[in-house]
């Protein structure tokens, strides 16, 4: 017996082969995820093969009617045979079992499964970038909403998990909510990068039929054929770019889960989850665990492995179409991003139901020295210090402080006088009030007007130009789509057209 897909060869693939080669890419599952993509390329082909007059008018229009009655009937009527190496050639089996051999195989000509494979990877690419930028787009939203509500929600800010500088919980909010712009500015990157299509490329070095590449590029949504035939069906940078930025974004989310996995604890208690987002023991009655927390830190080394394994997976492989570049590496990038659709989700729930404790949240301000800094400035201002020495001066008082067993609050004038006498001989002067005004962590966020800074009013003066960042990205991911809807709209018409031609018109 030999292949059913190429006289070639002579042998059937073996069983193991059939097992672990062939088997994974024609499950049905498998096969459902690309058939309409499939479909697509092969209108987009043979509306291009008609209209350069390379097949006769009524064998296009039964190939149009063919494949349109395919996409009706959908995947479920293709018959699997994993013999058949893959998806493609399972569909063309099908087709040519619809209208007979020598139609149905004309459909392949002046091109080859390596540009049916990087047109199909493109597309679904695209397909996922889009998903993931409405999801990431959401969650921006969310978060910037969050950041308005809590905008004067004052707390400590930490450096090296020590307590830093008072700032608050809006601001912390709004400042996740840029980096996630940067994460929108990468998948629109990524966007352009795969906005060219390999069809016509054929195995690598194009065809000597009279082919329209941009027809077919235009009908499967791109802006343009991609100018190289090698390249095109060598390159898979795309669904890396796309799995690196999928990566860097969910590090991103995985360090804010890790901040709250903190903030939620009894020790902090800043943070507080509905119990709808929690789990409980099986032995221990008390616990409320921080499941979809531990879940997303989980995922975020689950995508940067599938990453650092596509880069892997290329890294060695000759510059030409080849089954590991080609096939292996483009498997992670599509686990990849349905993981990160639904982690995605996970933090916007997060950050839409978490609620901070404000209380606890000032308090500890008021008291773990975040507010000192102000203390040090203040010396700076009115005491005509350098700011080092202004530091040493409110260092030996924190330490004075600590020592009595006082919080920040506990800081008095005389403190202050006596730790800049022993350092320079004089006192410094300050007025209690200004003392308490430092010392006050919401006048200390207050004043913190410089560009960047966590003041309330600073905050949400930055959130009218995050929200118009948001609505600009909005815009070119709807740009992208409408030409993509365009696209598959003037597909389904020129194939309909074609199928309806009167048998006269045909011949």
């Amino acid at each position: 017996m030999e292949s059913k897909v190429s006289r070639r060869l002579r042998q059937a693939p073996a069983p193991e082969v059939i097992q672990y080669l062939f088997q994974p890419r024609t499950t049905r599952a498998f096969f459902a995820n690309n058939f309409e993509v499939l479909t697509q390329i092969n209108l987009a082909h043979l509306l291009m093969l008609d209209r350069q007059g390379l097949l006769e008018k009524s064998i296009a229009r039964t190939l149009a009617g063919a494949l349109l009655r395919m996409r009706e009937d959908g995947p479920d009527v293709v018959e699997l045979d994993p013999a058949r190496e893959e998806a493609y050639f399972n569909y063309e089996a099908h087709l040519i079992k619809l209208v007979g051999a020598d139609a149905g195989g004309r459909l392949h000509t002046a091109r080859s499964r390596n540009d049916i494979g990087a047109t199909n990877d493109r597309i679904r690419a695209r397909d996922y970038a889009l998903s993931v930028g409405q999801a990431l787009l959401a969650l921006t939203r969310t978060a910037l909403d969050q950041a308005e509500r809590y905008a004067e929600h004052v707390m400590p800010g930490y450096t090296h998990m020590q307590a830093a500088q008072p700032i608050t919980y809006g601001y912390y909010l709004a400042a996740l909510a840029d980096a996630w712009l940067r994460d929108l500015d990468r998948i629109l990157h990524g966007l352009v990068t795969l906005d060219g299509c390999p069809l016509g490329a054929c195995a690598l070095a194009g065809t000597s039929f009279a082919i329209d590449r941009a027809d077919t590029s235009a009908l499967l949504g791109f802006s343009r054929p991609l100018a190289n035939a090698l390249d095109g069906v060598a390159s898979r940078d795309f669904a890396l770019e796309l799995s690196a930025s999928l990566s860097i974004m969910m590090i991103t989310c995985s360090r804010m889960v890790q901040d709250f996995y903190i903030w939620s604890t009894p020790e902090f208690g800043y943070l507080t989850f509905p119990d709808s987002i929690a789990s409980t023991s099986s032995i221990m009655p008390q616990k409320k665990n921080p499941a979809v927390l531990e879940y997303l830190r989980g995922k975020t080394a689950h995508l940067i492995g599938l990453t650092s394994g596509a880069f892997t997976v290329v890294k060695s492989t000759h510059f030409t179409h080849s089954g590991d570049s080609s096939r292996e590496s483009t498997r992670s990038c599509w686990e990849s991003a349905d993981e990160a659709l639904k982690c995605l989700a996970l933090v916007r729930l997060l950050v839409e139901q978490v609620e901070p404790d404000g209380a606890r949240m000032a308090a500890r301000a008021a008291q773990d020295f975040s507010t000192v800094t102000d203390l040090a400035d203040l010396l700076v201002r009115q005491a005509d210090l350098s700011f080092r020495e202004a530091h040493h001066i409110i260092g030996a008082v924190v330490r004075q402080a600590l020592d009595a067993g006082l919080g920040a609050s506990g800081i008095t004038v005389a403190m202050i006088d006596a730790a800049t006498r022993e350092q320079l001989g004089r006192d410094a002067g300050l007025a209690a009030a200004d003392v308490a005004a430092c010392l006050d962590p919401a006048r200390n966020v207050a004043g913190r007007l410089s560009a960047g800074g966590p003041a309330p009013q600073a905050v949400r003066a930055r959130l009218v130009a995050q929200r118009e960042a948001v609505r600009g990205a909005e815009r070119e991911f709807e740009a992208i789509q409408e030409r993509i809807d365009a696209a598959a709209l003037e597909l389904a018409e020129r194939a309909r057209a074609l199928s309806a031609m009167p048998a006269a018109a045909a011949h």
